[in-house]
C-alpha cells in the first residue's frame, strides 16, 4: 500500500511520541474514553413546556412571574427614550413590517419582531432589569418582550401569558445552568445565547406548537446564539437580550410551519451546549421539572449597575448614611472582592454612564457622594462630576481569596484617621434580601417619571399586578404607549 506525503509525517510523529506497546494494548491506548450518552434534553424540555398551565403552577411561582413582569415593564418604560433605542428605532423604522405592535413610552408601531428587539433594548440599556443570580441571565427581557409583542396582534389571556412567562424563564436558566459559568467565562453574553431559548419556548407555547414543533423551535433557537461579554459598556450590550427576544420569537413562527431542525440540538455532539461550553450538565435542566422552579430564584435590581457592584453600593450607602462620612473627609477606600468584579467592573476612568456601569470604582464613589445607585447615578453627568471623579482615585479594590463574587468587605478610612467598615454577605435585592412589593412600585414609578403621566403609569403598573385576571395581557402594551 503506497503512502503519501502527509500519511508519512503523521506516522513518524506518532512513532516519535508513542511508546512501543503490544498491539491490542496499543490500540486501545488510542482509542478516546467511552462518554455515556446524554438525555433526549430536547426532547424532555419542550414535553414539559406544552405540559405546563397557569393550573400547575404554584402560587409562589405565580407570584414571581408577575413581580418579574412587573419589574421589566418599568426598566422597559424607563430606558425607552435612551438614545440607544432612539438609534434603533431610526435604524429600523424605514424597514418596518407592518404596524402589529406597540412600544412602551412611545408612539411608534412596528411589526412584531422588530417591536420584541425594541423593548428587549428599552429593557436592558439602564442594567436595572431582573437577574437570575446562580447564571447572571437577565431572564425576563428575551421572553417578556417577545411574547408581549405576539400577545399585541394575537390576543391571549393574562394566565396563558403567565404560564408562557414563567415557562420561558425556566427554560433559559436551566439551559443556562447546564453550562454556566464555563460557558460565560469564554466570553459569551449568557442573556442572550441562553435568553433565545426562553423566547422561543415561551412563543411557541403561545402558538399553541405541537411537541415536534417545540423541539424544532428549541433547536432553530440554539441555531441563533447571540452575545459577546466584549459589548458590556456600549450600546450593543443591551442589542443581546433584543436580539434573542426576536430570534426565538423568529424560531417559533418558523417551526409552527413545519421548519425542521435537528432533535437534539441542545444535548448532540455537535449541537450548542458541546460547543459553545466545556461544562455540560444535563441534570440542570432535567431534573426536577415542574416541581423546583429557578423562576423563584429571580432578583430584581435596586441599583442600575453590573449585580457585583451591589454589595459595594449597599455598603456605602450604609456607612455614608448611617455613619454620616462626608464624601470630602475619605483619605481611602478599600475593597475585599471577589475576582469576577474587577474582571466585569475594572473600568478605572469611565466617561460615559454606560462606562459606569461597568466601573467599581465609579459605583462606590458616586454611592458616597449622591447616596444612591439608579439610573441618574449612572448617566454621563454622575460619570464627570468632579466630585466623583476626585473620589475614583480613592477607591482601592483587592481580589481577595475568601469573598465571594455576592460579597463585599470595605474599610473606609478618613483624613482624620478614623475608619468603619462594613462586611455585606447579601446586598438588597439578593434571593436572601429581595425587594419588597413596595420597592417595586417605588423602582417602577421613579423609572416611569418624565416618560409617562403619573396617572398612566400607575395603570399600567396595576394592569401589570392584576396580570393573571386579564382577558387580553396585549392591554399592558397599549396602556403603556404615549398618549394612550
Amino acid at each position: 500500500m503506497s503512502m503519501n506525503r502527509r500519511s508519512l509525517i503523521g506516522a513518524a510523529g506518532l512513532a516519535l511520541t508513542t511508546p512501543a506497546l503490544p498491539g491490542a494494548q496499543a490500540a486501545e491506548a488510542v482509542k478516546p474514553a467511552a462518554k455515556s450518552a446524554p438525555p433526549h434534553v430536547t426532547k424532555i424540555l419542550a414535553q414539559w413546556i406544552l405540559s405546563s398551565s397557569y393550573d400547575t403552577l404554584p402560587e409562589p411561582v405565580r407570584r414571581e412571574g408577575v413581580r418579574s413582569f412587573l419589574n421589566w415593564v418599568g426598566v422597559a418604560i424607563g430606558g425607552s427614550h435612551h438614545e440607544t433605542v432612539d438609534v434603533a428605532v431610526s435604524a429600523l423604522q424605514p424597514f418596518s413590517g407592518p404596524p402589529q405592535a406597540g412600544l412602551f413610552g412611545r408612539t411608534e408601531r412596528f411589526d412584531i419582531m422588530n417591536a420584541a428587539f425594541l423593548n428587549g433594548v428599552a429593557s436592558h440599556i439602564f442594567d436595572f432589569d431582573d437577574t437570575h443570580l446562580k447564571t447572571i441571565i437577565h431572564p425576563a427581557g428575551p421572553v417578556a418582550s417577545a411574547i408581549l409583542a405576539y400577545a399585541s396582534m394575537k390576543p391571549v389571556s393574562g394566565k396563558d401569558f403567565l404560564d408562557a412567562l414563567v415557562v420561558g424563564i425556566e427554560a433559559e436558566c436551566r439551559i443556562g445552568n447546564a453550562v454556566y459559568p464555563n460557558h460565560y467565562d469564554a466570553g459569551w453574553h449568557i442573556t442572550g445565547t441562553a435568553g433565545v431559548f426562553g423566547s422561543a419556548a415561551a412563543a411557541g407555547k403561545l402558538m399553541g406548537l405541537t411537541e415536534q414543533q417545540m423541539v424544532y423551535a428549541l433547536g432553530l433557537a440554539a441555531s441563533q446564539p447571540v452575545g459577546l461579554r466584549e459589548s458590556f459598556g456600549s450600546m450593543n450590550k443591551s442589542f443581546n437580550p433584543g436580539r434573542a427576544a426576536s430570534n426565538g420569537l423568529f424560531a417559533a413562527i418558523l417551526a409552527a410551519k413545519g421548519f425542521t431542525s435537528s432533535d437534539g440540538m441542545i444535548e448532540a455532539k455537535r449541537g450548542w451546549a458541546n460547543t459553545i461550553s466545556t461544562k455540560q450538565d444535563w441534570s440542570e435542566i432535567t431534573d426536577g421539572l415542574g416541581t423546583r422552579y429557578e423562576a423563584q430564584l429571580n432578583t430584581y435590581k435596586p441599583f442600575a449597575c453590573g449585580i457585583v457592584m451591589h454589595p459595594t453600593i449597599d455598603a456605602a450607602i450604609q456607612i455614608r448614611d448611617e455613619d454620616h462620612v462626608k464624601p470630602e473627609d475619605i483619605k481611602r477606600v478599600d475593597l475585599k472582592v471577589h475576582p469576577l468584579v474587577l474582571e466585569l467592573t475594572g473600568k478605572t476612568a469611565p466617561k460615559t454612564g454606560l462606562e459606569g456601569k461597568f466601573s467599581i470604582y465609579h459605583a462606590a464613589a458616586v454611592a458616597f457622594v449622591e447616596g444612591a445607585g439608579g439610573e441618574k447615578q449612572f448617566s454621563d453627568r454622575a460619570v464627570n462630576d468632579p466630585r466623583v471623579v476626585a473620589l475614583r482615585q480613592k477607591i482601592m479594590p483587592v481580589v481577595t481569596p475568601g469573598i465571594d463574587a455576592a460579597q463585599v468587605d470595605m474599610t473606609v478610612t478618613l483624613n482624620d484617621g478614623r475608619t468603619f467598615h462594613r462586611f455585606i454577605e447579601h446586598a438588597i435585592g439578593s434571593v436572601e434580601k429581595p425587594m419588597s412589593d413596595a420597592q417595586l412600585e417605588a423602582k417602577f414609578t421613579d423609572l416611569a417619571a418624565g416618560v409617562l403621566p403619573d396617572a398612566q403609569a400607575k395603570r399600567v403598573m396595576q394592569l401589570c399586578w392584576s396580570l393573571p385576571e386579564l382577558k387580553d395581557a396585549g392591554e399592558v402594551m397599549r396602556a403603556g404607549v404615549q398618549g394612550a
